[in-house]
């Protein structure tokens, strides 16, 4: 690797109360990780440590969801000094009005007549994004790393769904499909890209090796 190639790293935060709960969680009803999450997120943290795989990074990104910032917390240590910067471009997909419901509840109160998967409908009647406008918001983002960070390591602390917009803003991968990998992605999983000044390449997807003994 060129040491004028930016590398992106993108880390899932740990498993969400919203998770264990069923609940469709944004800025008004995140309330941060499980027991379970935080324990995945310590164990990122010692393997980070003990690697110094991202040891001192040029930027620290996160969104502004608490399960993000709370899992930036707890692994920060292995960023030594670095600063960390809440966007909410970083955010997950918008739920709009369905915030606050659980899946059943949701089903139940906005019935969908057509496809459900696809990228151009919005999932909820009202305030929430489709998935063509997230990859849209996301991928937008993503595409500015580079040109702010040139030859930079940039570690972005973020959601499923944002690691799925970077198979689409740098991979240039159908949105239909990236969609299926937000549901795939592990909780704080690392997920890495790299600028080749031409070209984003993929290094690493779904890196949960800290996970084996939990």
């Amino acid at each position: 690797m060129s040491s004028t190639d930016t590398r992106l790293v993108v880390i899932r935060h740990g498993e969400s109360m919203a998770q264990v709960n069923g609940i469709i969680s944004g800025h008004d009803t995140c309330v941060g990780l499980s027991d379970l999450g935080r324990a995945q997120a310590a164990a990122l943290r010692e393997r980070l440590v003990h690697t110094g795989e991202l040891a001192a990074p040029d930027r620290v990104y996160t969104s502004n969801l608490y399960r993000a910032v709370e899992t930036a917390d707890i692994i920060g240590t292995a960023f030594g000094d670095t600063p960390r910067v809440h966007e909410c471009e970083w955010c997950e997909i918008r739920a709009g009005v369905a915030e606050g419901l659980t899946y059943a509840e949701f089903r139940a109160q906005h019935k969908m007549t057509a496809d459900s998967d696809d990228p151009y409908r919005g999932r909820t009647p009202e305030g929430g994004e489709s998935w063509a406008q997230f990859y849209e918001r996301a991928g937008a983002r993503l595409r500015r790393v580079a040109d702010d960070h040139p030859g930079e390591r940039v570690v972005v602390v973020a959601h499923g769904g944002i690691v799925a917009a970077t198979f689409v803003a740098l991979g240039e991968l159908p949105m239909r499909m990236a969609t299926d990998i937000a549901y795939e992605t592990v909780n704080t999983s690392l997920t890495e890209w790299r600028w080749t000044g031409t070209e984003w390449r993929l290094v690493r997807f779904n890196d949960a090796a800290h996970l084996a003994g939990l």
